[in-house]
C-alpha cells in the first residue's frame, strides 16, 4: 500500500511539475509562433496596399472593390514610368519654365525638327521619357511572385482577406476614397493555444481595438496604415 501510495505521489509531483513547466513555457511558444505568422501576415497585407494604391493611381483615386479586381490589376497592367534627366534651374524657373513647359517646349521641337527654342532655353539636354511597365514586374520583383496569393491569409488553410471600400465626402466636397483589409487573431492563429487567442481577444475588445491585423480603414481615413504600426 505504501509502495502504490509512493507511485502516486511521484506521478503528482511528475504532474505538478509538467503544469508548472507549459504555465511558463507556453505563454513563451505561443508568443514566438505568433511573431512568425504576424510577419507572414504583415507581409502580405503590406503586399495588398502596394498594389491598392498603384491602382488608386491609375483609376482616378479610386480602389479595386474586390480581389478579383485587384489580382487582374496586378496580373496584366501597365503602369508609367518616367526617365527623368535634367532638371530646372531657379534661373529658368525665374524666366517661367516649368517641367510642363519644357516637356511641351522638347515636344513642340521633336514635330518641327525646329531646335532653337530649346536651345535657347538651357533644355538640350533636358528628358522627360515615360515607358509603360508591367505592375507585377515593378512591384513586385521576388521570385516566385503569384498575384493569386494576394487574398489568401498565410497560416489560414485557404482562408482569405476581407477586403472592403468606402468613400466619404470632404469638407471641401471632394471625395475621399478609402479601403481595409483585415484578417482576425482567430484565423491566422489557428491551431495554436486556444486560451491565448482567447486573451487577444479579450485583451483588443477591451482596448476598443481590431482583434487582428488591418491595414487601411473605411471608417476615417488613415494614410492606409497598418494596425502593427
Amino acid at each position: 500500500m505504501r509502495k502504490v501510495l509512493n507511485a502516486l505521489l511521484a506521478v503528482a509531483a511528475l504532474v505538478l511539475v509538467w503544469m508548472l513547466y507549459r504555465s511558463i513555457m507556453g505563454p513563451i511558444e505561443f508568443d514566438e509562433q505568433k511573431k512568425i505568422r504576424d510577419a507572414k501576415v504583415i507581409e502580405r497585407l503590406k503586399d495588398i496596399r502596394e498594389a491598392q494604391q498603384a491602382f488608386r493611381n491609375m483609376h482616378d483615386g479610386k480602389y479595386a472593390g474586390s480581389f478579383e479586381e485587384l489580382i487582374d490589376f496586378v496580373e496584366n497592367s501597365k503602369m508609367p514610368m518616367i526617365m527623368k534627366v535634367g532638371t530646372i534651374t531657379d534661373d529658368q524657373l525665374e524666366k517661367g519654365i516649368t517641367e510642363k513647359k519644357a516637356v511641351a517646349m522638347i515636344n513642340k521641337a521633336k514635330k518641327t525638327g525646329n531646335w532653337k527654342e530649346v536651345e535657347a532655353a538651357g533644355l538640350m539636354d533636358f528628358k522627360r521619357d515615360t515607358t509603360w511597365i508591367s505592375v507585377k514586374d515593378t512591384l513586385f520583383k521576388r521570385a516566385g511572385f503569384v498575384a493569386d496569393s494576394l487574398q489568401y491569409v498565410p497560416f489560414g488553410n485557404g482562408a482569405k482577406f476581407s477586403l472592403d471600400t468606402a468613400s466619404q465626402i470632404s469638407k471641401s466636397g471632394a471625395p475621399i476614397y478609402l479601403f481595409e483589409s483585415k484578417v482576425p487573431y482567430d484565423v491566422y492563429l489557428n491551431g495554436l493555444d486556444r486560451q491565448e487567442i482567447i486573451n487577444l481577444n479579450d485583451a483588443a475588445g477591451k482596448m476598443n481595438k481590431y482583434a487582428g491585423l488591418q491595414v487601411g480603414s473605411i471608417d476615417a481615413a488613415n494614410n492606409n496604415a497598418g494596425n502593427w504600426e
